[in-house]
């Protein structure tokens, strides 16, 4: 396979041009409250235009993960230990922004017995104690499949669960290889077996992925009971993760909505700059008026 980095951006990524103060004075809220983005800890190419709209998807649980994967610009390392206080700044800080949606997601801590989902559940308590109309929802790792991990998870008051696949099955050993395609796909099931509110799951295309995966992928989450598919292009962080392979179209993105359309999702958002919490707020009104 062709692994040469594909250097040259196509026209169609581009983002607009970002006004610094409204981005300074978010990051200025989140480092007085102490918490940390994935926004920014993923260096997400939308970031600037959320945090102008006043929204962010809060990383839980510090910003070092215990895990390396290659197409992530997480720090890698020993993390810190657990801020039993966080729970509550994050509370706090989604009221004094207004967030009506807030998505929560984490770093791996395989260091912890529990994965850190009682964190996870707190913060949720938390939020919807202080600001009980927002919704919340959890985008969570894999807890190594600890399911009273998941269970703990399950419990509190979510509005949407969320674990993403991230790739097709093949590339696992090579960019995630302490992750689990199996693993991932029978915890989407879980969900949809413990819950009854909406299961949503995202990938990445142009890591090197066939057409001929994308649909086995597409099947298996649609077999997991995953009503919500989110499908982005990949974009390299930095020099030190996986090179793009491939830059998809908008055209061929939109394709891939409407195939997953066909094949029985409740709903596909397929693009460049689709990310699993990207519009999240919007993708929620969508599935709530279902």
């Amino acid at each position: 396979m062709d692994h040469r980095d594909v250097t040259r951006l196509p026209d169609w990524i581009r983002k607009e041009r970002i006004n610094l103060k409204e981005l300074h004075d978010m990051k200025v809220l989140l480092r007085e409250q102490r918490l940390h983005t994935v926004c920014e800890s993923a260096m997400c190419p939308n970031r600037g235009e959320c945090f102008q709209k006043g929204t962010a998807t809060f990383l839980l649980l510090g910003n070092v993960c215990t895990r390396n994967c290659g197409f992530c610009n997480v720090t890698s390392g020993i993390p810190a230990a657990v801020d039993v206080e966080e729970p509550l700044r994050v509370a706090e800080t989604v009221r004094e922004m207004g967030i009506k949606y807030a998505v929560l997601t984490m770093v791996n801590r395989d260091d912890l017995p529990d994965g850190g989902a009682e964190i996870v559940a707190e913060t949720v308590r938390k939020i919807k104690d202080i600001t009980p109309d927002t919704k919340v929802e959890a985008l969570v790792g894999d807890f190594q499949g600890n399911k009273d991990a998941l269970q703990t998870i399950f419990d509190c008051p979510i509005d949407v669960f969320n674990h993403n696949i991230e790739m097709v099955e093949r590339l696992f050993p090579r960019i995630r290889p302490r992750a689990d395609y199996r693993q991932s796909l029978n915890i989407l099931n879980l969900a949809a077996e413990k819950t009854t509110i909406p299961i949503k799951s995202g990938f990445m295309v142009g890591l090197g992925e066939t057409e001929t995966e994308i649909q086995g992928l597409m099947s298996d989450l649609l077999k997991a009971k995953v009503a919500i598919v989110t499908i982005g292009q990949y974009l390299r962080p930095s020099v030190r993760n996986m090179k793009v392979i491939r830059y998809y179209t908008p055209e061929e993105f939109d394709n891939l909505a409407e195939q997953g359309k066909k094949m029985g999702f409740t709903h596909v958002f397929s693009g460049p700059f689709v990310r699993s919490s990207y519009l999240a707020e919007e993708v929620f009104g969508v599935v709530s008026h279902v």
